[in-house]
């Protein structure tokens, strides 16, 4: 005969380690960055850039997540849009980042076209299940003070609109200082190995939140 205490104790003992297998089981989280040069490492030497810093900041505070870097340099939100259905479906992301539009003001585009083409990516996103985290970009002062605020502005109305994470400005700490030019490459536009630490700290934040 099986006795009573035997059956209780194997019970609790399978309830108690159900969270730990059930971690074991877990798949790991897959984080998706979709951006442009500034995500690309752009005149840096590979294994340099913020995103390839972000995988060693998981690791070292053993954070079992996948890193994806889709960013191109170049790239604007319409080609964001056009390519994140392919992304999506390939790799299933848990957290999606957004790191585009500086080149939809680069060229000139609309800022209207760059607003919607965020919001429908991160509609998109979170429609495949993934939490979305915007980042933001300003324009330097020779773009004039309106256009700058109307900028800066779309990607907080696209994160309150669609209840999204934000980083209001991925470049902060870096284009802001008094030294910015010390840590542009020279163009002027693309940030040196020495400022990549910063934009993962400006991301880091709300991105650990996501996880």
């Amino acid at each position: 005969m099986i006795r009573r205490d035997f059956i209780v104790a194997g019970t609790l003992a399978l309830l108690n380690a159900a969270p730990a297998l059930a971690r074991q089981g877990a798949k790991a989280p897959v984080i998706l960055v979709v951006g442009d040069s500034l995500s690309a490492e752009y005149g840096l030497a590979r294994g340099s850039g913020w995103v390839t810093l972000l995988e060693q900041r998981l690791e070292r505070e053993k954070i079992q997540a996948k890193v994806i870097n889709a960013s191109v340099s170049g790239d604007t939100t319409a080609g964001g849009r056009a390519r994140l259905a392919t992304l999506l479906q390939a790799h299933q992301p848990t957290l999606v980042v957004l790191e585009l539009g500086s080149n939809d003001a680069l060229r000139g585009l609309p800022l209207a076209n760059t607003q919607d083409n965020l919001a429908w990516m991160t509609e998109q996103s979170q429609a495949a299940g993934a939490r979305v985290l915007l980042v933001g970009m300003q324009m330097p002062p020779n773009y004039g003070a309106d256009y700058g605020r109307r900028f800066a502005g779309l990607f907080e109305a696209v994160a309150k609109e669609r209840k999204a994470a934000l980083v209001p400005f991925l470049l902060k700490g870096v284009a802001d200082v008094p030294n910015a030019t010390a840590l542009f490459q020279p163009d002027r536009i693309h940030p040196r190995a020495e400022a990549q630490p910063r934009m993962l700290d400006n991301v880091w934040p709300e991105l650990r939140k996501l996880l």
